[in-house]
């Protein structure tokens, strides 16, 4: 499985550089990962499944999850066309979970670098 990486220094502006919101922020995407996930089912019809990638892209773009929302983007654009056969859903959507899955380890990987103790004493210090 590739590595992913979040775009760290972009979640920590898009939190006005607070380590814990940061972290926070991470947590509620890792527990709503798991109702996205369910939405993105080729069975559903296709505006549902394209509202769910949409849902997603914006939480990805926010958290710095760059290649989850580019795999989003994609969904959407297909499920909003009108146009795709359930094979091609599949697809896409299988694209979307295996890079929420990239992503969910690297939101990981990212809680643990934020809970380091230097960071959380720099935003102390800056408080």
């Amino acid at each position: 499985m590739p590595e992913r990486k979040l775009d760290v220094e972009h979640l920590l502006s898009m939190t006005g550089h607070d380590p814990e919101l940061a972290d926070e922020i991470l947590d509620i995407f890792r527990q709503q990962s798991d109702t996205w996930g369910r939405m993105l089912d080729p069975n559903l019809p296709a505006s549902q499944w394209a509202d769910a990638a949409h849902t997603i892209k914006g939480t990805a773009l926010s958290i710095g999850a760059n290649e989850l929302a580019e795999a989003c983007l994609a969904a959407e654009a297909l499920g909003r066309s009108g146009l795709a056969s359930p094979v091609e859903a599949a697809v896409v959507l299988g694209d979307v979970r295996s890079e929420m899955t990239y992503a969910l380890e690297a939101a990981a990987r990212a809680s643990h670098a934020l809970s380091k103790p230097g960071l959380r004493a720099s935003k102390d210090s800056n408080s």
